[in-house]
């Protein structure tokens, strides 16, 4: 398997942290973030993995190097403007198998990155989703009104369900080549669209995990503390 992570944000939300410290380099515990996902995906079965880098480039290229000390092998792709999410995929795209993972660099989860992509290869598809169900508790009385603004219900401090992306996704190369221009910004939403439009095979994939992305610091102090507790779950090989 192979994995394009997506590590050129300059992490604005978590300054002043991030401005002397690229976020996919922001310590969970002792380990850097970026570190685990790499722990994982090798313990999964990732032996290549591509790092699409930007902002502080050069203190990732440092950190990692080319990856043998972390059992899998990197290079690295600079994106001298910001290309979005899916963007950057373009630039790498003679380096990618046929199918492949894309996966932000800034998240902690115990998702499992084999079955995400067993799913994906058996299902033929275009593009598969990872995503994660999150509650959203709403603190107020919420209304429903009549067209003519008589009361027509009044839920009390409701809580909503929904399906979020988890930032991780699976996608077939000769599927998505034509989709993604040379140097233009493209977010990965976006591309998911396009290939709806083109009536292609998008799908998405649950499963029972942790998932926290870590893009503001009340965020961040709370994947610190679950990892914490969690360690053996993130890191079985810890």
């Amino acid at each position: 398997m192979q994995a394009l992570i997506l590590a050129g944000g300059k992490g604005v939300r978590l300054r002043p942290y991030t401005a002397v410290l690229p976020k996919p380099l922001m310590p969970i515990g002792d380990i850097p973030i970026l570190e685990i996902i790499l722990r994982q995906l090798k313990n999964q079965g990732v032996t290549s993995v591509i790092i699409a880098v930007g902002y502080l480039h050069h203190m990732i290229e440092a950190y990692f190097k080319d990856g043998s000390n972390h059992g899998v092998s990197i290079n690295y792709s600079l994106e001298e403007k910001p290309l979005g999410t899916a963007g950057p995929i373009d630039l790498v795209m003679d380096q990618l198998e046929e199918d492949f993972l894309v996966l932000n660099g800034d998240l902690l989860t115990s998702i499992s990155y084999r079955n995400l992509y067993d799913s994906h290869i058996k299902n033929n598809a275009a593009a598969t989703i990872a995503t994660f169900k999150r509650t959203v508790d709403i603190d107020f009385g919420v209304l429903e009104l009549e067209e003519n603004s008589q009361l027509k219900n009044y839920n009390e401090k409701p809580s909503f369900d929904y399906r979020v992306s988890m930032g991780i996704n699976v996608f077939n190369k000769s599927s998505i080549k034509s989709l993604i221009k040379h140097d233009e910004y493209l977010d990965i939403p976006d591309l998911m669209m396009h290939l709806k439009t083109k009536k292609q095979k998008v799908f998405c994939y649950q499963e029972e995990c942790e998932w926290l992305d870590i893009g503001r610091l009340e965020d961040y102090n709370v994947a610190v503390d679950t990892f914490e507790k969690k360690k053996n779950i993130f890191l079985p090989d810890h």
